[in-house]
């Protein structure tokens, strides 16, 4: 079998705090808070937008610029209150570049290109560490997410080259929600990191991932074995953050769906309630999948090819159904 973070089990359900209302943000997938306002962004988008809310989700004020991206996917938030905004999605794995764009709180934007050494990737995750570092975290059908950053300090408007510089096994689980059901539970969709930058996080469809950072080390972090919180019933859930007091916010794309909280989450995680994971590779360790137990090599490498065969047809399939 394999070895599954297991859901914290003194973490609160989530609740509902407001609905996302306006038409204008129906493909919410990135989301970051400073304590008195939500900022929000919009799947894929022709022109910069991140909308200020309010605590009862209605948008106070957008901040624009007229940079054309090709396809935003998540959302930070630097200690000087600039915002990154990920555009790194590639559904069909066909860019040459990717971006970040850094966006201050007047619209000003500043491009920075990436490359990836390895070739394309869909990328719906960004995490920023203490230093503002960038980590970029895959999404794969098969649950293997890599883990990379920028090899040299950032360059306007670059490429900068990204390293590979760890790995993550995410392994299906039982909750319920997103558009695809099934393997929908390992694809990788937002990350978060918390305001004292102790706790990264990760979320796919339907679970967030909590990992302890009690120095900032965002890397060291995801070699550490995470808390798993529930974040069931979510039509399409990209978007994660954090609060100041530790509270964890999760979103979904769509009108009318709610913007939810699990009070003291990062309470959850201390470097007490996780240890290292094992390491996968000489690289980062997996963050949410483990070994497998209780059966032979070849039986076990035979069900990981039927797997991962029926995984990629399932994914072709379904992949029209998500907007750019």
């Amino acid at each position: 079998m394999f070895l599954l973070a297991a859901p914290a089990s003194a973490a609160e359900a989530p609740v509902d705090v407001c609905k996302v209302k306006d038409k204008d943000l129906d493909e919410l997938s990135g989301l970051v808070s400073d304590g008195q306002h939500w900022y929000a962004i919009n799947d894929g988008g022709k022109k910069v937008q991140v909308f200020v809310l309010d605590r009862d989700c209605s948008v106070r004020q957008v901040i624009t610029n007229s940079t054309d991206p090709y396809d935003v996917e998540d959302l930070a938030r630097s200690s000087d209150g600039t915002l990154w905004l990920s555009d790194t999605g590639d559904n069909d794995k066909k860019r040459d570049t990717v971006a970040l764009l850094a966006v201050t709180p007047q619209g000003k934007t500043t491009v920075y290109r990436l490359t990836y050494p390895d070739g394309a990737h869909d990328t719906e995750a960004l995490l920023l560490d203490r230093d503002g570092t960038p980590y970029l975290v895959t999404k794969t059908p098969f649950g293997d997410s890599g883990v990379y950053r920028p090899k040299a300090a950032l360059a306007s408007p670059g490429p900068t080259p990204l390293e590979k510089v760890g790995s993550l096994n995410f392994r299906t689980t039982d909750t319920q929600g997103g558009p695809v059901p099934g393997f929908g539970t390992v694809l990788v969709t937002g990350g978060a990191t918390s305001t004292d930058g102790t706790v990264v996080a990760l979320r796919t469809y339907t679970d967030a991932y909590l990992y302890s950072a009690p120095d900032g080390d965002v890397l060291a972090a995801l070699g550490r074995t995470p808390v798993r919180i529930p974040l069931p019933n979510e039509k399409q859930g990209e978007a994660i953050a954090f609060e100041p007091d530790g509270t964890l916010l999760s979103a979904s794309e769509g009108t009318g769906e709610p913007i939810r909280a699990v009070h003291g989450a990062t309470a959850l995680v201390t470097p007490a309630t996780t240890e290292a994971a094992p390491a996968a590779g000489g690289e980062a360790g997996s963050g949410s999948g483990g070994s497998s137990e209780g059966m032979g090599a070849v039986p076990a490498l035979v069900l990981a090819v039927c797997v991962a065969g029926a995984a990629a047809f399932v994914w072709t399939k379904l992949r029209s159904r998500f907007r750019k």
